[in-house]
């Protein structure tokens, strides 16, 4: 073939071939023309040797595989991928092991329990759906946005189980059923299903200590049917002389003589409320199955009623006077003996730490706690009530009510709330979380008791403390307690004095007719307050300076604000008139001082106080003020007025105060990435 022919576009494509590896095949049907193609470059070699290299000296688009791989070996390519590589390697550990850091020193993720108060709903009085007079399920699930209006995620029902309301559904006479006056099963799932969908938390009130008298096991068992013979507590006595001197909650004996069984069984409560006998294990399986029947359905935890009741001294003893020199004829109230027999026994925490573990087992799906409270009134015997957070080993409910907070209007002043608040957290495990209470179904409305004047500071006491606020409904309105004209509390009926009918009347919702919280007709089952026209949350809705609004905007703070939810508390102040304290978080320059006045006009003087800022400014304040900024040493509050002021600030308190201050779980807050780490 000639030479000649051959242009310097045919020569780069021929010598690609040739002096590519890949083209040189051992194959033996290609020997042939493998050695054409060295013939014909033994040709162009000699006619063109200028030509018998390579020339092309960048890559191509569309250039094949062979000439992109003869380029990668360069030095000027390879060097630089090689080090592209190892960089994304680096990077690579580095992002890991900052991930792996950042998650080893991060605090524990708050709860939803801790996040926001939880709300209180007694079912009666909430709102009624079917104008019967009586609040029911259906209704709360009308009035689910009035929660997402307040920021609470957990709302605390008071019983619904089937039951002859001989104490208002704490006389149980069926577990695993609804009462019809509070609506169907498919009510309740409906209900659930609905806060579920509103990121809402049920919790459930589950009473261990007793049933009802008409439940099937108290019929079994006073028949001696067994295994039922033994659920509950029986003894041998006459109709006129009981066992022992034991007093009930309600007053007089303990013991209801039985014609059937032709004992005595024993109540803590009500005589149609026979406690239940948990030194029989049957008896313990089986509350504890009804646990698992409510957490299968979805319940998001419990408020475990009357605790302290659940066992008694077998040895039936008599408990000691209170005073030595009373006739003992004469002893029927529950504060005339001390109760060494029938509170708090041993074995008591064993079952309770036990029924915490059935929860943690349902509580392992993300996002899913199940959350678990007690209620013990253990008065002065504080150390009592911190046994229920449980040991250094052992978790048990992740916090005991507190009701000390209850005690505030007994000598109203900002001495004594701080010794209210001092009272707990000094007494409280290291690192556990606390919790507040002002009100609930069994006590008077603290606005009854403490003065009207006051609500609003009691609110913002309970919504800048740290730990999980408890609110009883009506509270965030300022409702008060009512004169009813029919007692209908059994506990009232024994005692007029003592009845729990004032704290427990229907929500006040608007100004029509019932107060908005019933079409019926024929009243409601107690009185609706008298001051429902002008206490109501529609209108107190539309007022930005309302008693609700201002319950609404510090609960929104408290989410939003680290040193709120979960910051240091420090107190600064009290007197006669003022309690002030701190809420700082290490890292954050924003922090705040909450001064609220519980007593009478006055300007305090926080000059002392070194780690504050000259002026500090007014976040909130429970009544309106023109003035938005004050220096320390002049803050003055009127009666019953709470500020919420802001300042910022690199100083901490708490590192030169620490007998004064108190954090649950120490955490520091980094600016720079926005992010909190253990510290």
């Amino acid at each position: 073939m000639s030479s000649t022919k051959i242009t310097n576009i045919d020569a780069v494509e021929l010598q690609e071939g040739i002096q590519n590896a890949a083209f040189h095949e051992d194959d033996d049907d290609t020997s042939d023309a493998s050695s054409s193609r060295e013939q014909q470059a033994t040709s162009v070699s000699v006619t063109r040797p200028e030509e018998n290299e390579y020339t092309q000296i960048k890559p191509y688009a569309g250039m094949p595989k062979e000439v992109l791989m003869l380029y990668s070996r360069k030095a000027c390519y390879r060097v630089p991928r090689e080090i592209i590589f190892w960089l994304i390697i680096a990077c690579t550990l580095a992002l890991i092991a900052m991930t792996i850091t950042i998650v080893a020193l991060s605090p524990r993720c708050m709860s939803w329990w801790q996040l926001s108060p939880v709300y209180q709903v007694y079912p009666r009085s909430f709102k009624d759906s079917n104008a019967d007079g009586v609040g029911d399920l259906k209704g709360i699930k009308e009035k689910l946005s009035h929660f997402e209006y307040l920021n609470i995620k957990a709302v605390w029902i008071s019983p619904f189980y089937k039951s002859p309301m001989r104490d208002f559904g704490y006389d149980v006479e069926d577990f695993r059923q609804i009462d019809p006056i509070f609506g169907t099963m498919e009510d309740f799932d409906e209900l659930l299903a609905s806060m579920h969908d509103k990121g809402l938390k049920l919790i459930m009130d589950y009473i261990p200590n007793h049933t009802s008298d008409k439940h099937i096991w108290f019929q079994l068992s006073r028949n001696g049917t067994e295994p039922y013979k033994d659920y509950y507590i029986w003894v041998n006595c006459t109709r006129d002389k009981p066992p022992n001197n034991w007093v009930s909650v309600f007053g007089n004996s303990t013991w209801e003589y039985d014609e059937v069984r032709q004992q005595c069984y024993f109540h803590q409560f009500l005589k149609e409320q026979p406690d239940l006998n948990y030194r029989n294990p049957r008896v313990i399986e089986e509350m504890t199955d009804i646990i698992h029947f409510w957490l299968k359905k979805g319940v998001d935890g419990f408020r475990m009623d009357a605790v302290k009741h659940m066992l008694e001294a077998a040895h039936l003893r008599n408990e000691p006077q209170v005073d030595t020199d009373q006739d003992p004829s004469t002893v029927d109230t529950e504060f005339e003996l001390y109760h060494d027999y029938t509170y708090t026994q041993q074995g008591l925490h064993e079952i309770l730490t036990n029924w915490r573990i059935d929860l943690d087992a349902y509580s392992r799906e993300p996002g899913r706690y199940r959350f678990m409270v007690v209620e013990c009134y253990d008065y002065e015997e504080i150390d009592k009530t911190m046994r229920y957070y449980g040991t250094s080993y052992v978790t048990e409910s992740d916090f005991p009510f507190n009701f000390y907070l209850l005690y505030l209007p007994d000598d109203l002043s900002g001495n004594q709330a701080k010794s209210l608040v001092h009272l707990w957290m000094s007494n409280m495990p290291k690192g556990k979380w606390p919790n507040w209470v002002v009100g609930n179904h069994d006590k008077p409305r603290i606005g009854s008791s403490a003065g009207t004047e006051y609500i609003r500071a009691i609110n913002m006491l309970l919504l800048t403390l740290p730990g999980t606020p408890t609110t009883y409904y009506g509270e965030e309105i300022g409702m008060v307690n009512v004169n009813v004209s029919v007692i209908q509390d059994p506990f009232g009926q024994h005692d007029p004095s003592n009845s729990r009918d004032p704290q427990r009347t229907p929500m006040q919702w608007d100004d029509k007719i019932n107060a908005g919280f019933s079409d019926s007709e024929n009243g409601t089952w107690l009185d609706i307050a008298p001051d429902y026209s002008t206490v109501n949350v529609e209108l107190q809705q539309a007022d930005a300076h309302s008693t609700v609004s201002q319950y609404r905007a510090l609960s929104l703070l408290r989410g939003a604000e680290l040193a709120l939810s979960r910051g240091w508390f420090c107190f600064v102040w009290s007197d006669v008139n003022v309690f002030a304290y701190l809420r700082e978080l290490d890292g954050l320059n924003k922090a705040f001082l909450v001064v609220l006045n519980f007593g009478e006009d006055t300007t305090t003087d926080l000059s002392s106080v070194t780690e504050l800022p000259d002026t500090l400014t007014v976040h909130l304040s429970t009544v309106p003020i023109s003035q938005k900024t004050f220096t320390k040493s002049r803050i003055p509050t009127s009666r019953g007025q709470g500020m919420l002021l802001e300042y910022s600030t690199n100083q901490r308190f708490h590192l030169n105060h620490a007998s004064e201050c108190y954090v649950s779980e120490k955490a520091c807050y980094l600016p720079a990435l926005d992010i909190l780490y253990k510290c």
